[in-house]
């Protein structure tokens, strides 16, 4: 995992996210997830191509139940981006590169 992705929990989730002055990209994963351990060289990827524009983070559902939970997270990997604090979009499973950077880009 990148030096640049931050690992979240229910403590600093409001913190990192919710306040953060720029937009925030949130991977929810699990070790066990055959599908989240491909989205996670992607991750990688993108958190060197927006460094310092947005912030790319992970929550592993297994330790962070409660965030899993309050985002109603059904499926993973689910990827959740937030924009002013807010919301902004989420995408249920594995996507391409590409599909992931349109994504980011309509948050900046």
């Amino acid at each position: 995992m990148s030096g640049k992705i931050i690992n979240l929990t229910n403590e600093t989730f409001d913190e990192i996210v919710l306040k953060s002055d720029k937009p925030v990209v949130v991977d929810f994963w699990a070790t066990w997830c055959g599908p989240c351990r491909m989205v996670g060289p992607i991750m990688d990827e993108l958190a060197e191509d927006f460094d310092g524009k947005v912030q790319i983070a992970k929550v592993n559902v297994d330790d962070q139940g409660e965030l899993a939970a309050k985002f109603k997270i059904m499926s993973i990997p689910t990827i959740l981006t937030f924009k002013n604090g807010e919301l902004a979009e989420k995408v249920v499973g594995v996507r391409s590169k590409e599909e992931f950077s349109d994504m980011i880009n309509k948050l900046l």
